[in-house]
């Protein structure tokens, strides 16, 4: 590995800085290539890419065969060849650095990819050539796109398909085209294109697909044969790459380029990408296999590859990788790529912040952080805690976006729902004692870290959670908290075997939850310590963590525990009333679904408390057809302040209201956290506050008055809207032969699944199944799958959606009740749902204000007794 001393230099030269990003799917290649690259760089042996893993640092992720946490290392890099590299490019010299961020593939660890990639500027997503675009490669495509990530592909495993799967250039083209545009549908999707032919940020032609082989330790782009032809057909490099995809053709009779497959004499032509890429090192892979030294010679003469007699002696499969190695090294493609078409800090920072920095933008950290400037105050986000091997300590992982972070420093933290203003003047600072740069398995330390890097921090893991934001300053915003594509919907209750190693239990409960991105643990009121993850794979993780690292006892488990969610399926057939305590107050609610998208939207981040409420008004005008005045009303979302449920007023003159505004949300935050059927949280509720009427004392309308009451009429506003139950679904996909379908039909239908789709793989004699399968009919399935088709089904999970279970959750003979009553059950609440009149008052018989001789004896609605009311004057 290279010396901190020689990364330091590099760091000071932010446009010669690329922090980038491997995703895809679990499986396709990912980690792999990150040897490949240190191999090719001498760091690793190249007879053991594939087996040493360097940048997987457990033990498990090696038994299992896959990264479960994000890892990275910093590379330094210098161009060789300076014209394969534009000139604008090298500005700043020809010596890089590449901080190279591995994040997992396998759906339960997408948060993972979520927080590597807010640190990145670039992404390189590597597609297996034989599984093509799976589900999980959509997944971070669309996690790129949200965090404003610019993406370039790389088609890895290609030599599977020459030599195991002998596939003729013609199919090997037809797949890296699908692949190509697939990615480009998921991209244009992901940011809203909806016309027919959206951009194709993805483009061979534009040099920002890589094809080749991790493993083998080969990959190109159209580049480098670009340059290689140039010369020999006399046209110039950026010209000629056009012609090396799609439908272009080279006919020998007329030496013209022609976008027609034959010649006029009626002659078929191979295409260009066949004729002049596939067909060159499909030749030089056989010559090497059969040892054909005479033709590999000749071979190696005209491409300029240099074989000495101890690389012949080695023959076959070795003597294959060699070639191609020399021929079309990997780390040389894979990093020229990246320096090109990837952002350096200082170009990605001018667009991101905006994103990325919730304060204004005229602010002089904003200006600073736009500019990647080193010499402005200290702005960085902390996206992870990477555990400190046998200390019990944890590094604060994240990226500077601004100002030099140095050893010693005093810097404050600010959590996820910092609010300035109410924090001001109260911020402590604490000491950093270490900086470090993250090496793979190992942490390097350094002085200090300039703007536009990635680091570690030693020292302050106590004083934070799971992330947030450091800075120098006394008084400002933080940066936007992650937002993750799946939620944590498997749990279980854990217990210490012996009663005596309770505390440590606890202990290591907190120290589970700050290591893991989206591990949640708490506290039950039925005093359930409960764990919390997002699939069977992220739960054994955690588990073995919590036994062996944290808490160093062994624990016994309840049988896995589903989260679900509650929504209303119509608006409120009443208008509800609460009553405060002292009978001064009262709340007027009804409730009703939002529209088809909104939660996704609020979840996704689309839609946040603080946002502009012009902005929020346009939006929800413009997309879901909210009106305007009722857009602007807006008063907040919950559970947490952030969650996809919210309050709106459509009140009219009422005295005091924003004074118990907060009150009145923290209502909100109670009701949304813990709903009426299962206190279970609620999801896709808008609460439409009608009136309000409150004591002229402000001593007799304070929070004590008003919070409880709010959450009893948001209650019963949910219980009169038709309460439903939200269950989370997996998207599956099968990969299984034709014969063996018809048995995933009758599995799925016994675990209420659903088959969406069934199409033959082109080239392949299998199929891909997707399907809808409820996390509670999940556990096992794999098993299942296995015993029903002899083993011949490949299966892929991922978090899709919230489905609407129909049924009512009042009637006894429904699945509803049966999973509401086991979750009252499980928390240890009464087993029936409490009656309305628990949460709604009644208007009584009362006199109404002098001069006023009209006596109300009847729930009404507050609208109409007003206007009533000012007709009686």
């Amino acid at each position: 590995m290279a010396a901190t001393s020689d990364l330091r230099p590099l760091m000071s030269n932010p446009d010669n800085v690329r922090n980038v990003c491997l995703v895809g799917h679990t499986g396709h290649g990912k980690t792999v290539l990150c040897d490949a690259v240190l191999a090719s760089l001498g760091m690793v042996s190249a007879d053991k890419v594939g087996d040493v893993k360097l940048m997987d640092t457990r033990l498990d992720e090696k038994e299992r065969g896959m990264s479960m946490k994000t890892s990275a290392v910093c590379l330094p890099y210098t161009i060789s060849n300076e014209k394969n590299v534009p000139a604008e490019v090298l500005r700043g010299g020809k010596e890089f650095l590449i901080n190279l961020i591995d994040s997992p593939g396998h759906v339960d660890f997408s948060a993972e990819v979520s927080a590597a990639l807010r640190v990145s500027d670039g992404a390189i997503c590597i597609v297996d050539a034989v599984d093509t675009v799976c589900v999980q490669t959509e997944t971070v495509l669309r996690q790129a796109v949200n965090e404003g990530i610019k993406t370039i592909v790389f088609i890895n495993k290609l030599d599977r398909m020459f030599i195991e799967m002998q596939s003729q250039p013609e199919e090997i083209y037809d797949t890296c085209s699908r692949i190509v545009e697939s990615v480009n549908q998921v991209i244009a999707l992901a940011k809203g294109q909806v016309s027919e032919t959206p951009n194709a940020e993805i483009n061979p032609e534009a040099g920002n697909v890589i094809f080749g082989s991790s493993l083998s330790m080969w990959g190109f782009s159209l580049s480098k044969f670009a340059d290689l032809y140039a010369k020999k057909f006399g046209v110039g490099k950026d010209k000629l790459i056009h012609h090396l995809w799609g439908d272009n053709y080279f006919d020998p009779e007329t030496k013209h380029w022609k976008r027609s497959a034959f010649t006029a004499s009626g002659k078929e032509l191979p295409r260009a990408f066949n004729q002049f890429v596939l067909q060159p090192i499909q030749q030089l892979l056989l010559a090497a296999q059969s040892e054909n030294f005479e033709k590999l010679d000749k071979m190696c003469k005209s491409l300029g590859i240099e074989l000495t007699q101890s690389d012949k002696n080695k023959g076959g499969k070795a003597l294959m990788k060699i070639a191609l190695q020399r021929f079309l090294p990997i780390s040389e493609c894979i990093f020229e790529t990246a320096i090109v078409h990837l952002p350096s800090p200082k170009e990605a920072q001018k667009t991101r912040i905006a994103f990325l920095y919730e304060g204004s933008q005229d602010e002089t950290v904003a200006k600073a952080m736009r500019e990647c400037d080193a010499s402005g105050p200290l702005m960085m986000s902390v996206t992870k805690m990477m555990a400190e091997k046998g200390a019990g300590r944890f590094f604060a992982f994240g990226r500077i976006l601004s100002g030099t972070l140095k050893t010693g420093a005093k810097v404050a933290i600010l959590n996820d729902k910092h609010n300035p203003e109410e924090m001001k003047g109260t911020l402590s600072k604490h000491s950093v004692q270490r900086v470090t740069l993250p090496m793979g398995k190992t942490m390097e330390s350094i002085d200090d870290v300039p703007a536009g890097s990635i680091c570690a921090i030693g020292g302050i893991d106590q004083f934070m959670g799971k992330g947030g934001t450091i800075t120098s300053l006394d008084h400002c915003h933080a940066i936007r908290p992650l937002s993750f594509p799946i939620s944590p919907v498997v749990r279980v209750s854990v217990e210490p075997t012996s009663s005596s190693d309770l505390p440590k239990l606890v202990e290591g409960l907190k120290r589970l939850s700050k290591s893991d991105t989206l591990c949640q643990t708490y506290l039950e009121e039925t005093g359930e310590h409960i764990v919390a993850c997002s699939g069977e794979v992220h739960l054994e993780m955690c588990l073995r963590d919590l036994r062996e690292e944290y808490a160093g006892v062994e624990v016994r488990l309840s049988e896995p525990i589903v989260g679900f969610r509650e929504t209303v399926f119509a608006e409120s057939d009443r208008v509800c009333l609460s009553k405060s305590p002292n009978k001064h107050n009262r709340l007027w609610v009804k409730a009703c679904p939002l529209a088809n998208g909104l939660a996704a939207d609020i979840e996704a981040g689309k839609i946040k408390p603080q946002d502009d409420p012009k902005d929020m008004a346009k939006y929800l005008h413009d997309t879901y057809e909210w009106d305007k005045d009722e857009a602007r009303k807006v008063w907040g979302f919950g559970p947490d302040g952030q969650g996809p449920n919210l309050v709106v007023d459509i009140t009219k003159g009422v005295q005091y209201l924003h004074e118990v505004k907060d009150s009145i949300m923290s209502g909100l935050q109670l009701a949304t956290k813990e709903g009426v059927l299962c206190d279970e949280p609620m999801r896709g509720v808008r609460f439409n506050m009608l009136d309000v009427t409150l004591h002229a004392d402000v001593v007799h309308r304070g929070g004590g008055q008003v919070i409880p009451t709010a959450r009893r009429v948001f209650y019963a506003a949910q219980y009169t809207a038709q309460p439903r139950v939200l269950e989370p679904v997996l998207q599956l996909e099968i990969t299984c032969p034709q014969q063996v379908v018809t048995s995933l039909y009758s599995l799925l239908s016994q675990r209420r699944g659903q088959i969406v789709s069934e199409e033959p793989r082109v080239g392949s004699p299998l199929y891909s199944v997707k399907a809808y399968l409820p996390v509670l009919e999940s556990f096992g399935f794999a098993g299942a799958l296995r015993a029903a088709t002899g083993g011949q089904a490949f299966l892929q999970l991922a978090f899709d959606h919230w489905q609407l279970i129909g049924a009512d959750p009042f009637d006894k003979k429904t699945k509803a009740w049966t999973i509401v009553e086991s979750v009252r059950k499980r928390k240890g609440l009464a087993p029936d749902i409490p009656p309305l009149d628990r949460f709604m008052d009644k208007m009584q018989r009362e006199k109404l204000p002098v001069g006023r001789n009209v006596c109300v004896s009847f729930l009404v609605n507050p609208i109409q007794y007003r206007l009533f009311v000012g007709k009686k004057k």
